[in-house]
């Protein structure tokens, strides 16, 4: 996650290293990474303060990495894709997941600040992802985070509801956004599954309502792919989806995959969670 920022290709090919040896075999990247992205291009007094304290808030609340900036934007992928060539290993010997970046009007140097996810936005991620991996196909593709349409006509204009999202626990009227609908991201992306440039697809920072609404319209359609895994934000002050998603996985929703990443977990949090989970459900 900090590949490139914080850690040079030496050390992240180490770390890599080690993972491997001890037997991972799985690895997650994405386009960027990490909240919120300092631009390189911020040189007031007041905005270097600004993103100071936003990166010191985040670090401590969620523990969220170093964020990248304009220069180290794709590091991550870019070196994950030279300790496999270095290092000779098969392909078949690793499972590689990345992610496209959501809606953003700061990053700008990510395809000039993606405004959406349309059509256009997903192919050219998937492309730029598969560059800088120098690799054929992606094992796992994952929404980083929500662009979700709930459309509805004013002035014949089209508006849609943003996604709250990292703690937040209220809807702010005010930050509503344009977007796209989520048949037209499940076509892009199944676009790009058949073409053979990703084998599955994921959700990441998605709400219940999010992944059950993926869920209906992959289950409608036999075009769209379905998908397989959930990445939420969890931090053990932060968990107010936790109970819900886990619920929905539990309930053999398309046998959806949970994934705990963004922090180190352990086992006995893990059963926990699912045993309360499973309490909420009314099953053992």
């Amino acid at each position: 996650m900090t590949f490139g920022e914080q850690n040079s290709l030496p050390q992240s090919l180490r770390l890599l290293d080690q993972a491997f040896d001890a037997g991972i075999n799985f690895f997650d990247s994405a386009e960027m990474y990490g909240v919120p992205h300092a631009s390189s291009q911020t040189h007031s007094g007041f905005s270097a303060f600004f993103w100071l304290f936003m990166f010191i808030f985040y670090l401590v609340k969620y523990r969220y990495p170093v964020p990248q900036r304009a220069e180290t934007q794709g590091k991550s992928e870019e070196y994950f894709g030279q300790w496999v060539r270095k290092r000779k290993i098969s392909r078949d010997r690793v499972v590689i997941a990345t992610k496209v970046a959501g809606p953003s009007g700061q990053m700008s140097w990510i395809r000039d600040g993606p405004k959406c996810l349309d059509a256009k936005n997903i192919t050219e991620a998937v492309d730029g992802s598969l560059k800088r991996l120098q690799m054929d196909h992606i094992d796992l593709y994952q929404i980083h985070w929500p662009d979700r349409s709930r459309h509805f006509k004013v002035l014949h204009s089209c508006v849609s509801s943003y996604v709250p999202m990292f703690g937040e626990t209220e809807y702010d009227p005010v930050r509503q956004f344009s977007s796209v609908p989520i048949e037209e991201q499940l076509d892009s992306l199944g676009s790009a599954v058949d073409a053979g440039k990703i084998r599955y697809i994921g959700l990441s920072n998605e709400t219940p309502y999010g992944v059950m609404k993926f869920l209906h319209f992959a289950e409608n359609n036999v075009r769209y792919p379905k998908i397989i895994s959930v990445q939420v934000v969890c931090a053990f002050m932060v968990k107010s989806n936790m109970p819900s998603v886990s619920l929905i996985c539990i309930g053999g929703a398309d046998k959806l995959i949970f994934f705990r990443i963004h922090i180190a977990c352990s086992a006995e949090l893990l059963i926990l969670e699912w045993l309360s989970a499973v309490i909420m459900r009314g099953t053992l």
